[in-house]
């Protein structure tokens, strides 16, 4: 059972799909989003969630003030729980959130998406490959938002992700088994414009 954590929907129950997907531990989503919000990033953010699973991650985002959430999903089992969810935390929110169920492929959606995008999840699958996660990487970039904010869930045993040139690493946690490897764009100064320069989860 997975519930969002706080926001709007804080206490709302999610439901999980039963096979097929690894959802993100409570331990990892509250470290996440307690730095997100100390940055001041997901207030009226538009949000991207590639191999959503249940959407916990993109949930709890809508939550807590992000304007929209774009949630994908491959797998048509997860990709129907997701939307689920999403009816739930749509009455809990209101109006004031967008939240779309994409059923697809993470890099067949960034070929055909509009952006820009403020934060993105990544979450693939363990097997997904290094080369097949730097593919999507760059897909992603042009739909990014000046000074976006990407994150990356990773097993700790996985090497540091391979970074498009417009993407630039400000820091990494691991949490036992899991590692998240935070990115962002750069602003034209050359400056982190979430943070002015500084790490923005710091």
């Amino acid at each position: 059972m997975t519930r969002i954590i706080a926001g709007r929907a804080g206490s709302l129950t999610l439901d999980v799909p039963d096979a097929g997907t690894r959802p993100t531990s409570d331990r990892v989503r509250e470290s996440l989003f307690g730095a997100l919000e100390s940055s001041d990033l997901l207030r009226g953010a538009a949000v991207l969630d590639l191999y959503a699973g249940s959407g916990a991650l993109a949930f709890e985002a809508v939550s807590r003030g992000a304007a929209s959430a774009d949630l994908v999903e491959k797998n048509p089992r997860a990709a129907a729980v997701a939307q689920r969810n999403a009816g739930r935390v749509a009455k809990a929110v209101g109006p004031d959130a967008a939240l779309r169920v994409h059923r697809s492929g993470a890099d067949g959606f960034l070929r055909t998406a509009r952006g820009p995008f403020d934060v993105v999840f990544l979450d693939p699958p363990y097997d997904v490959g290094e080369s097949e996660l730097s593919s999507t990487l760059a897909l992603l970039v042009p739909l990014l938002a000046e000074g976006a904010v990407v994150v990356i869930e990773r097993g700790s045993r996985s090497p540091e992700p391979a970074l498009p040139a417009r993407l630039t690493a400000t820091r990494s946690k691991r949490y036992g088994d899991t590692t998240l490897w935070w990115a962002t764009t750069l602003a034209a100064d050359g400056e982190d414009a979430a943070s002015g320069g500084s790490d923005p989860a710091r």
